[in-house]
């Protein structure tokens, strides 16, 4: 495997390695926490205010930001070097060198309202049993955490969220489920998510948000990026029926 080593704000080793040859991943550490969160979007930032010609698109995630390119397109610009990795990799090293800007990134803050239980939430007491809880204390829990959106993924739209309080950390389901609805709320280990879209997945459903979550027709399809901090409010259905009116 093709890999080069650097360093990103001279003292923050990086490594980047071809994934294919449309695409190369820049590794920024191994644990997941924020301050790594903050890294990648801030080169991820630089890199989009300083693109290649090729470069289609990236995708950060907890450790990682892959980046795809078109080899073409690569190949007949004038980055140093003989191949798309060399060449991609040269522009990586490049941004990696950029001076920091004093300000850094603002994180938004989102709440999004969410009903719990019953027909929208049927994993609501797996969840209580599994942690020896009743319902009523998983859903005052869960709407007391701040969630940090780590990364976006398996989906469009699908936010990972860590900052869940361990009381509430349930396994995946055994058997995913073959259709979970848009909007649902759901467990995984320790993370929570939501849902953007109808598809199969495996979480614990513990509720679901009136809020449309992905929206090809907005300028930022995605509701919640990387970086964003979430907080949660229990809703009733009412409420629920009356934003889906909106």
């Amino acid at each position: 495997m093709t890999e080069q080593v650097g360093y990103f704000r001279t003292n923050i080793p990086i490594k980047i390695y071809g994934l294919s040859e449309k695409s190369v991943t820049v590794t920024f550490g191994t644990a997941i926490d924020h301050d790594l969160l903050y890294l990648i979007a801030d080169f991820n930032r630089l890199l989009l205010q300083n693109p290649f010609s090729g470069l289609i698109t990236t995708v950060p995630a907890y450790t990682t930001l892959t980046v795809f390119f078109d080899p073409l397109i690569v190949m007949l610009s004038d980055l140093p070097g003989q191949v798309c990795f060399e060449k991609v990799s040269a522009h990586l090293n490049k941004i990696a060198q950029i001076k920091r800007e004093k300000s850094r990134i603002t994180a938004d803050k989102m709440v999004i309202p969410v009903c719990y239980g019953g027909d929208f939430g049927h994993d609501l007491l797996t969840v209580a049993r599994t942690n020896k809880l009743s319902e009523t204390e998983v859903i005052d829990i869960h709407t007391a955490g701040q969630y940090i959106v780590f990364m976006i993924g398996f989906v469009p739209g699908f936010a990972y969220m860590g900052g869940m309080d361990t009381r509430l950390s349930t396994p995946r389901k055994e058997v995913p489920s073959s259709k979970i609805p848009a909007g649902s709320v759901g467990i995984a280990g320790s993370q929570t998510g939501i849902y953007p879209m109808e598809t199969p997945g495996g979480w614990q459903i513990i509720g679901k948000t009136p809020l449309k979550m992905f929206d090809v027709n907005r300028s930022q399809p995605s509701l919640l990026k990387g970086g964003d901090m979430v907080t949660f409010k229990a809703i009733g259905i009412k409420e629920f029926n009356a934003y889906a009116e909106i």
